[in-house]
Order: structure tokens, then C-alpha cells, then sequence
């Protein structure tokens, strides 16, 4: 994914969740309240439209990433709030729209099956937009990163890490 010429300003990309690199407490996870973590932008665009978030799994056997959770037309915003609710559309959220992840529009943290015992890492992937998307909710993390093709100002990311006990 390219960056437009129109900001290259480096995004920075926290939560009050976890530090990046480290360890997700179990309420962002399948064993806990699988709820999304918040995420606070530094140094956002003041040309940004919208933000959308991809979230993978780096570590599955066999795949580059697992996708858990496609969220796109986010408002621009510097403090994305955690506990994004389920479903293909986000009232609260500015009418934001989630795709099919893990076979959901739904926010799915770890949860990995019993036979697998070795940490997991889930790379969330910030992507600030100089437009809002035209995407159906039943659109797929091909489909959201073909449509953002030119419209990235900016780029951030944050990693967490999971192992199921």
C-alpha cells in the first residue's frame, strides 16, 4: 500500500489496552470479553477523512495473517474508543462499517483452538484516508485494501502478543 505525496507525517499508534509488542489482556480476547482495545493516533493528518483497522493473526501455520476484524469510514478521530459493538454498521461510530473477519462483522480477538499452545502475534493496522469508502459490510480485507489503494495519508500500526494457557 502506497502512501499519497499528500502527508508522509509518521503516525504514531498507542492504546491504554497494551503497550506495543506486549502482551493483551484477556478482555481483548476470545477467552475474556472479546472486546476491541482503544487505540489514540498521534500526529494524525489534519487532511484525514476516515480511518480504517485491520487486525491479523502473524502466526498461523501455513498463512501470512489471519484476518480477525476489517473497520473502515471511522471519522477522523486522534481516540478510537474500545468496545466497538457487533454488527456491519456502527451508528455510535459515525455510521462506520465492519466487514467479514473470521466469518463475522464483529471485532474477534485471540482465541486460539486447545492444540495450540505458542504465542500469537496480532498486528493492528491503522489506516488514515483522505476519502470514506464505498464498501458493503460483506466486503473482505481484499476487498478494503484494493478500494484504499491511493487514498492512504498515513500508516501506523500496533502489535500485541497472546498465548493461550
Amino acid at each position: 500500500m502506497t502512501i499519497t505525496e499528500a502527508d508522509s507525517n509518521t503516525l504514531m499508534v498507542t492504546s491504554n489496552a497494551f503497550k506495543d509488542g506486549q502482551y493483551m489482556p484477556v478482555d481483548y480476547t476470545g477467552f475474556g470479553k472479546d472486546m476491541s482495545p482503544d487505540f489514540r493516533l498521534h500526529n494524525l493528518s489534519k487532511k484525514a477523512v476516515s480511518i480504517a483497522i485491520i487486525m491479523d493473526d502473524l502466526d498461523i501455520p501455513f498463512l501470512p495473517a489471519y484476518n480477525h476484524w476489517l473497520i473502515w469510514n471511522i471519522p477522523a478521530m486522534q481516540e478510537i474508543p474500545e468496545k466497538i459493538p457487533h454488527g456491519p454498521e456502527i451508528p455510535g461510530l459515525g455510521n462506520a462499517r465492519q466487514g467479514i473477519a473470521y466469518g463475522k462483522n464483529k471485532y474477534r480477538g485471540p482465541k486460539q483452538p486447545v492444540f495450540i499452545r505458542n504465542m500469537h502475534r496480532y498486528v493492528f493496522r491503522i489506516y488514515v484516508l483522505d476519502c470514506f469508502l464505498d464498501l458493503t459490510a460483506a466486503s473482505v480485507k481484499k476487498d478494503l485494501t484494493e478500494a484504499m489503494e491511493g487514498h492512504v495519508l498515513q500508516q501506523g500500526s500496533i502489535m500485541g502478543k497472546y498465548k493461550r494457557k
